[in-house]
Formats: structure tokens, sequence, C-alpha cells
């Protein structure tokens, strides 16, 4: 299956992907989990349990059971993806209807992640995004090394960094340093 975040037809002009990020493994752990404990029963009633009535019944109830806590959040891991680019970080899930949020590079002032103690033994994270809009951050979990994302991120923030603290200057605006002399109102 080809990688479903953002295609070469859906960049910008001079935009380019930096790090296409999935969702590490471990957010299948539980699911899993549950797989196995499922299929343990369903052996254990075809060799315990003589009645083909309940064998029937218990198969039927570990499969609806492994469709919807297994399959679906498989589908769901499988669907999601999270693409940063030069100019944005682009999360797009789904598995019948897609969709997708896009925070500007530009907007961004504040990018933490947080690990938990079964996030550390698997070597992965939650990157927590805010950004200078009303709506709530953007919160990428179960990323794999974390902290390495954390630190590319910031290159590539302070790399785009107009050198303004408030946001005040528009992303299209040279950066400070290179910007043109203010002419006086008495001069013009």
């Amino acid at each position: 299956m080809a990688p479903m975040g953002l295609s070469e037809k859906h960049l910008t002009e001079g935009e380019h992907v930096v790090m296409e990020l999935k969702e590490h493994a471990k957010a299948l752990f539980w699911p899993f989990v549950l797989l196995v404990v499922l299929v343990a029963a369903v052996v254990v009633t075809l060799v315990l349990v003589p009645n083909d009535v309940a064998r029937w019944a218990v198969a039927g109830v570990a499969l609806v059971a492994a469709i919807i806590w297994v399959f679906v959040p498989w589908l769901r891991w499988r669907t999601t993806e999270y693409t940063v680019t030069n100019k944005r970080i682009a999360m797009r899930s789904g598995i019948i209807t897609r969709t997708g949020r896009d925070i500007p590079l530009y907007r961004i002032n504040d990018v933490n992640y947080e690990k938990g103690p079964i996030d550390r033994i698997f070597g992965c994270g939650t990157l927590v995004i805010s950004d200078a809009t009303d709506k709530p951050g953007l919160d990428l979990h179960d990323v794999p090394d974390v902290e390495n994302v954390q630190v590319r991120l910031h290159d590539l923030l302070f790399s785009a960094d107009d050198g303004s603290d408030d946001g005040e200057w528009p992303p299209n605006e040279p950066p400070r340093g290179r910007r043109a002399p203010r002419i006086p109102r008495a001069e013009r």
C-alpha cells in the first residue's frame, strides 16, 4: 500500500516533504493482546464445549469483537499519517471518510512531547503542537523517536523564523535583517 499522506499534487510551489511519520506499532499493542485472547477463547471453546450451537455462538461473538476492537483499530492505524513539509505539518486519517488538518509552520508557537513509561519502552511518544489559532493544538500520537522529530521540527521552525516574537510579520514578509529601511512620513 502506498503512503497516504501528501502526494506531489497536494504540495504548493516550492514545498517539499521533510518527514513522513506513521504511528508506532505500539498503537496496536492492546488490539493484538485482545486478538490473542479471542483466539485462545475460541480454541478452548472448540476443545472443551461439545455443543455445536455454543461453539458457533462463541466463534461469532469472537469474530464481532475482533472486527470492532482489532480490525478497526488496525485500519485506523494504517490510514493515519503525519507529514512535515518545509511549510506545514499535515495530519491525514480516516477509514471511510478521510479527514485532514494542516498547520502552517509560521503559526506554530510551541512544540512539546510527552512520553509515558510504555512509550519509553517502545521508543515513541506524543508530539504536542500548539499554534496561534483558536483551535486546539494538534496531538500526534505514538510518534516513533519523538525527541528526534521534535528537534528536526525545531530546526525547520528556526530556519523559517522571521525574527518576530509575536507573529506580527506576515509569512511572505522578508526577514527582519533584510527588510527595506522605513521612510519617515516627512520624506514621502
